[in-house]
């Protein structure tokens, strides 16, 4: 694992105030290792809890400290069964608030159902009723990293801090590929062009891949006709016409930027189910880049990603311990993590001393 050296920030770690207390509220020992470096890092013991499914699948939670009068810092990783994930952490924090902490600080690296955080036809803003859902257990504070979309903060009504990766993957570029300076950033899809603040940091240049190979939820079928099927148009008035709007027809693929003999660096937050990946980095194999390289916040995973990752044309993977994946680089040596702990642990000393957070924010714009 690739672990960002020791710093200013590293060497005050352990100067914290007394009445904190660091729990883990994973079930699942694999999803423990973050919490572990976080305590390491912050010179503290991890506080007692039990957290266990009975046989009839409900979770059980058993604090066996007092939390009286603390502020109670909350570190949960997201495993696959991200269900049982999220009622690990409601239950958690509602303990807590029973128990009379002072306050309750969730860790949470990477925010579930994030993506669902817009409307889809028929669909919900489940990222909106997650966020109600975690306010009306008892969390006051809430620490996380590159969520899927900003406009999530506004979820909340309580303080959110979304902490950025990019400074620890930008230095993973300097240090670990040779000859960055020939590299390209890369936007897999128009959507996700905002992430050229890598290229603007690194003074490096620009690929945008445009085509029929990107697929838009927004174009899904769900079974609505707008305007209505033949059968009822008779029922609309006769003196109302509605202008139809034009189908989309998606262009050939196409590569908006020079990748030949370059270097491509695909830069995304989250990386799960991996086709557009892969057709990706075919399309920038097939337009001349000698090496592709993918970057990402959050490692889900999921399914036969490692497999496919393994036999494509991707030259590495690099994403953050946000989410353990240690079966995953198991199967793919491709597969390359970048520990973040060091941030997480600032946030936590700085939230619990009553410092100001701006620090872990430097030189961070509205566009990154």
């Amino acid at each position: 694992m690739f672990c960002v050296p020791s710093t200013e920030i590293g060497a005050i770690m352990n100067i914290t105030k007394g009445g904190l207390v660091l729990f883990s509220a994973n079930s699942n020992s694999s999803c423990m290792e973050l919490s572990k470096r976080i305590a390491e890092r912050l010179g503290v013991e991890m506080g007692k809890v039990q957290v266990y499914q009975e046989p009839n699948r409900e979770t059980r939670v058993q604090i066996q400290e007092s939390v009286r009068g603390k502020d109670v810092f909350i570190i949960q990783t997201v495993s696959k069964d991200v269900n049982t994930t999220i009622m690990e952490l409601l239950i958690m924090v509602y303990a807590c608030k029973t128990s009379c902490a002072k306050s309750i600080i969730g860790v949470i690296p990477y925010f579930p159902y994030s993506k669902q955080c817009k409307m889809r036809k028929r669909g919900s803003i489940v990222s909106k009723l997650l966020a109600s859902m975690m306010c009306k257990a008892g969390l006051t504070h809430l620490i996380t990293m590159d969520l899927h979309q900003k406009e999530i903060q506004g979820f909340f009504n309580i303080p959110v801090d979304n902490l950025r990766a990019s400074p620890f993957l930008l230095q993973y570029i300097q240090e670990e590929i040779p000859d960055y300076r020939n590299a390209v950033i890369v936007a897999k899809s128009p959507a996700s062009a905002k992430r050229w603040s890598f290229a603007e940091r690194l003074r490096l240049g620009i690929a945008v891949i445009h085509g029929e190979a990107q697929d838009a939820e927004s174009d899904m079928v769900d079974g609505r006709h707008s305007p209505p099927t033949a059968k009822n148009v008779a029922a609309i008035h006769p003196s109302l016409e509605i202008p139809m709007l034009i189908p989309k027809e998606k262009p050939p693929i196409t590569v908006v930027g020079d990748v030949g003999g370059r270097i491509a660096i695909i830069v995304d937050d989250i990386i799960d189910d991996v086709d557009s990946f892969l057709a990706a980095a075919e399309t920038l194999k097939e337009r001349g880049a000698y090496k592709i390289f993918v970057m990402a916040t959050h490692g889900l995973l999921s399914s036969d990603a490692p497999r496919l990752i393994e036999e494509s044309a991707i030259d590495e993977v690099v994403v953050t311990n946000t989410i353990p994946h240690e079966i995953q680089k198991l199967q793919c040596p491709k597969i390359k993590t970048v520990d973040i702990s060091m941030i997480l642990s600032e946030a936590i000393r700085r939230i619990h001393n009553g410092e100001s957070m701006s620090y872990l924010f430097r030189n961070i714009g509205l566009d990154d």
